[in-house]
């Protein structure tokens, strides 16, 4: 780390510089503070019996036998949770039926009482000295359970003749979403020369992070307030929910906590049953209560991600221009909608399934499906990946149909930028952007022009080799406040607090390479505080990409009231007026003279009285809230090349380029790294990850590493990115936001790699995952 400091002593340690990352020593050392290291005086431990079956009626419970077992320290169910009166979130936006009326969004209980709605219901809390305790007094437990009808599958489940999951809903679909124009949409279409139509899959998954959730609910009787620990991703949020709507107390009743995070991928966003269960019985009992989720739990207690089924339609004119876009997706969302998060994907983001293409009239209608599977919500890249997923690829079956070049059908629709700033249809406002010399950029930097020769190549040896091209957009950083605070110390130091919560993107790092940059600051007198709500005062977390975007920009608006309150103390004491005084390389000076004051000489000064002009308060503690007016537009271009032995259907990838537009970047280290950890996670759901249920039973088939496969290292190859920044003026800092890019474009752009190759021999559809088995079969089957 001593080079590090070294290049922030020399005025290196600022914007752009590919600093590595400063919180890195801790966590390699294993000096780090995750979810599991949080252990309290008193402490019990609590596990939970889920409903083994994807839909029964409960008919009873009987905890007689495990609650006189060794350890037990108190056994509850739904009836005790209702009998205290908590309450229980629910979703706010409003949406509608099809038919006009309100949507049907059924609550999730922290417990469930009368029915289970998905295999990993929680039924029975059972709470214990130690973790074996409780383990081994849940296999005491007795639940009566008589199964229902289950159905699991996304378009199953939206058959008018479909098991109900609900008596009082008439159908599966909880609400319909719009976004376009239906009208000019059906006109375009009418007057279409050609209209491609295709149905895509896009699997659920899971976030499979390396610590699986947490949390540890405590409670003082003296202050009457819960603290909560937990590994989340907007604690702010956490809080807030937790108190207005859980436990209907002031906000300064409820603290969350969250340290070190091990992985989030949005997952761990938002408030789940078992935080609100621990702090419950943390209060009920007057001890500690603590929760670990096992890793063979995990897909049974988390929500997941994606699982939607989207029938698009492309419009050409007689030039092969794109003159409409139609698409129907059905959504999964679950068996319940616990909070207005299950609302966010892919309802809010299907917007850019335009993608970068000028096309003049839209229509989208998402139905919201339930059905006996866990809740699902953001994932990474939260809409964005399934929308660029189903315009790239519709886009290349247009080329084929069209008997046009891929790459020429997209030169002839794709945005001019003197087209800029461009209004989608579907809503979105592109203010800045270079669609066509990313992708230009990318067919030179990737040799695209020399595929041919080396897919000749490729036949040579028996393999088929593919490559696939795929424009990206993806909506950021929305509308919504973040909040910094810089609170110098008298010593001249400074505590950096930020509403933002990190769980792995390098925050430590970028933020302090911002106040750096704008104060001139040594990093090692810099404190860095998130993931507290006692100790910084606002926060909307980090999700959407918008960390940067938001929270970035408020902390350079409070750097700059640091150096305005600064001039004044420094105007004071060097006898100049302040508008003749300079901030430049952490000192403020007497404009055309050698006469300055170190910003720290000025902090320290900041705390004395009598050296302050009059009038001036004193301390030198600045915030600032900043919100945009608009999302923003990371874009990029991705190309993948790979081969598949047709003998085996083996993937190997062999290149992969990403031409990147997310701003200004602050980091392009730590950009690399979020966009590596992205694409790997694209290129794990098109090749191999898949939750998948048992069509029947419900049950989950993929519930532990031997079933559910994601990508090792010898699974990728090597990653190449040319960075093409396009600073947006939406924000202070021109940034666009990078920690879904890489997913964003991955899935299209491996997917089309995987079509190509196979396209030689015959197969022209299939759907995600392409794991080695459904290849081999698709070969198979064409060649038959």
């Amino acid at each position: 780390m001593d080079d590090v400091f070294e290049s922030s002593a020399n005025m290196k340690f600022g914007v752009g510089q590919p600093i590595r990352r400063l919180e890195d020593a801790r966590l390699l050392t294993g000096t780090g503070r995750y979810q599991d290291d949080q252990t309290f005086h008193r402490q019990t431990w609590c596990v939970f019996i889920r409903s083994p079956h994807a839909h029964a009626r409960i008919v009873g419970i009987d905890t007689a036998g495990a609650a006189t077992a060794p350890g037990v320290v108190a056994i509850y169910t739904g009836a005790d949770y209702a009998a205290d009166g908590i309450a229980m979130p629910k979703a706010a936006m409003p949406r509608k039926k099809r038919d006009g009326s309100p949507m049907f969004a059924p609550q999730r209980p922290a417990l469930v009482t009368e029915r289970a709605r998905y295999v990993g219901d929680p039924v029975v809390m059972v709470i214990a000295e130690t973790l074996a305790q409780a383990k081994d007094a849940a296999e005491l437990v007795r639940v009566d359970y008589d199964p229902l009808p289950a159905v699991t599958d996304v378009a199953e489940a939206a058959k008018p003749d479909a098991p109900r999951l609900w008596d009082e809903n008439p159908d599966n679909i909880s609400h319909t979403t719009e976004r376009g124009d239906r009208v000019a949409t059906e006109a375009a279409l009418a007057r279409a020369v050609h209209i491609v139509k295709r149905r895509y899959v896009i699997t659920r998954v899971h976030a499979q992070y390396m610590e699986p959730r947490g949390a540890v609910g405590t409670y003082d009787p003296a202050e009457q307030r819960f603290t909560l620990f937990a590994d989340v991703n907007y604690p702010h949020r956490v809080r807030n929910m937790l108190a207005n709507m859980v436990f209907r107390v002031p906000e300064s009743s409820v603290r969350v906590v969250c340290h070190d995070v091990g992985g989030g991928f949005g997952a761990k966003g938002w408030q789940y049953v078992e935080h609100r269960l621990t702090l419950w019985a943390a209060r009920k009992l007057g001890r500690p209560v603590k929760w670990r989720c096992e890793r063979s739990e995990v897909l049974l207690a988390d929500e997941h991600g994606r699982d939607n089924v989207g029938e698009i339609e492309l419009a050409f004119d007689a030039d092969a221009k794109l003159i409409g876009l139609r698409l129907h997706m059905l959504a999964s969302i679950g068996a319940y909608i616990a909070s207005d998060r299950q609302l966010l994907t892919p309802f809010g983001q299907i917007g850019t399934v335009i993608g970068v293409y000028d096309i003049p009239a839209a229509y989208v209608t998402i139905d919201a499906v339930l059905s006996n599977t866990s809740p699902t919500a953001p994932y990474r890249g939260a809409g964005r990946p399934e929308a660029s997923y189903l315009i790239e690829r519709a886009m290349e079956a247009a080329a084929r149909e069209l008997n046009i070049d891929p790459i020429e059908l997209r030169r002839r629709n794709i945005i001019p930028e003197s087209k800029m700033p461009y209004k989608a249809p579907t809503g979105p406002f592109y203010d800045c952007g270079q669609f066509a010399k990313n992708m230009e950029i990318a067919l030179e930097a990737s040799g695209y022009a020399g595929f041919v020769s080396r897919r000749a190549e490729s036949a040579a040896r028996g393999v088929l080799r593919g490559i696939g091209l795929a424009n990206s957009i993806e909506q950021a950083a929305g509308p919504t406040p973040e909040y910094a605070e810089i609170r110098f110390n008298p010593s001249g130091s400074a505590i950096l607090l930020m509403g933002t919560k990190t769980h792995g993107q390098g925050h430590e790092t970028v933020f302090k390479q911002i106040l750096c940059e704008k104060l001139g600051m040594d990093p090692k007198e810099i404190q860095f505080i998130d993931g507290d709500t006692d100790r910084v005062a606002f926060g909307m977390g980090s999700n959407g990409s918008r960390s940067m975007v938001t929270g970035g920009s408020a902390l350079s608006l409070a750097a700059s009231k640091v150096i305005e309150k600064g001039k004044k103390i420094a105007a004071h004491l060097l006898e100049a007026a302040e508008a003749d005084i300079d901030f430049a390389d952490a000192k403020f000076s007497v404009i055309g003279t050698d006469r300055s004051l170190s910003l720290k000489q000025v902090a320290t000064a900041a705390f004395a009285p009598a050296r302050l002009p009059p009038g001036l308060e004193p301390g030198l503690y600045e915030n600032a809230t900043y919100a945009p007016k608009r999302d923003t537009f990371p874009n990029g271009c991705h190309v993948c090349e790979l081969e598949i032995d047709p003998d085996t259907g083996v993937v190997e990838l062999l290149s992969y380029l990403v031409v990147d537009d997310v701003g200004t970047v602050i980091n392009p280290l730590t950009l690399a790294g979020q966009i590596h950890g992205g694409i790997a996670q694209g290129v794990g759901q098109i090749l191999m990850e898949q939750v998948v249920y048992e069509p029947g039973s419900g049950q989950v088939l993929t519930a532990s590493f031997m079933d559910y496969c994601m990508p090792r290292a010898d699974d990728l190859c090597s990653v190449r990115i040319v960075s093409n920044p396009v600073p947006t003026a939406g924000n202070p800092l021109g940034a666009k936001g990078a920690g879904e890019a890489g997913t964003v474009g991955a899935m299209p752009a491996v997917m089309i790699a995987v079509m190509n190759a196979l396209g030689s021999v015959g197969v022209h559809e299939l759907d995600m995952p392409a794991t080695s088995e459904r290849i081999w079969h698709a070969i198979q089957q064409a060649r038959a």
